[in-house]
């Protein structure tokens, strides 16, 4: 993979790890259907997840403050045995919602990701299904409590729907989106807990496969880099519109998208651009 595409593929990742259109499904479909060399299975894995760790910094630059808060009230609370802030209580479900997630991922996340590498079909389907899902949340949810108002129950329901997000196609903050808003959050207030709990996941992820930057390829470390760069800025950028447009905003355009997306791949395959 040369520079060009990894920022490219960098992009790619920061626009659509934030926005709830699935990054997983636009890493694997865009190489494959511009016919670009790809690198093996493991290489492509141990690529993806270092994009995610440029998502990962845009999370954290964007709400550090809200980290600090939730970490220092913690802190407060049970290790200096201060008075503790509203925050506090948020630390351990936030951690715990992480388990589910990085069980499945350790024991399945090569298998499937492999398996689904091979069928675009598959993919589509997961992209349009998860769509009509956020659409029905999006409906039928109450969209009455803030961020604020997050309570542990909340937590445990958006970290088990997280592991779904193995599945390409789905998104990790399309399932956590929806999962908040049928606890009944605001659209940015799930919106901004999806990011929240998909700060520990990224981190591990990410800590887990760099394990193998060591059989990357020779030559591959810059185009890796630069793909980190992109993802981080592209990100921090999309996190900000993404807040900003769930304020007011239901998530039709995303649900459209989906769709259109899906129906995309669905053509392409039976039209042979994936031969």
């Amino acid at each position: 993979m040369n520079a060009i595409h990894a920022l490219i593929m960098g992009a790619i990742q920061g626009l659509t790890e934030f926005l709830p259109i699935s990054s997983s499904a636009h890493l694997i479909i865009v190489p494959w259907l511009l016919h670009w060399k790809t690198l093996s299975t493991s290489d492509q894995m141990v690529f993806d997840v270092a994009l995610h760790l440029g998502t990962l910094f845009a999370l954290l630059a964007y709400f550090w403050r809200d980290w600090y808060k939730i970490l220092a009230d913690y802190t407060n609370q049970n290790i200096l045995k201060r008075h503790a802030g509203e925050s506090a209580y948020l630390f351990l479900p936030i951690i715990f919602a992480c388990i589910p997630a990085a069980v499945v991922g350790i024991l399945l996340e090569s298998n499937v990701e492999a398996w689904f590498r091979t069928r675009p079909l598959f993919i589509a389907g997961s992209v349009i299904i998860m769509g009509i899902v956020l659409l029905l949340a999006d409906k039928s949810g109450k969209k009455s409590r803030p961020a604020e108002k997050i309570t542990a129950r909340d937590c445990l329901i958006i970290g088990f729907a997280q592991a779904i997000a193995l599945i390409p196609g789905v998104s990790r903050s399309g399932i956590t989106i929806t999962a908040g808003l049928l606890c009944g959050l605001k659209r940015d207030a799930a919106a901004k807990f999806s990011f929240l709990v998909g700060g520990p996941i990224i981190l591990g992820a990410a800590l887990f496969e760099l394990r193998h930057l060591k059989s990357m390829p020779e030559g591959s470390m810059t185009p890796l880099m630069l793909g980190v760069l992109a993802s981080a800025v592209v990100g921090y950028l999309c996190i900000g519109f993404l807040m900003s447009y769930l304020k007011t905003r239901s998530t039709s355009l995303f649900v459209a998208y989906r769709i259109v997306f899906g129906l995309a791949i669905t053509l392409f395959w039976f039209g042979g651009f994936f031969s």
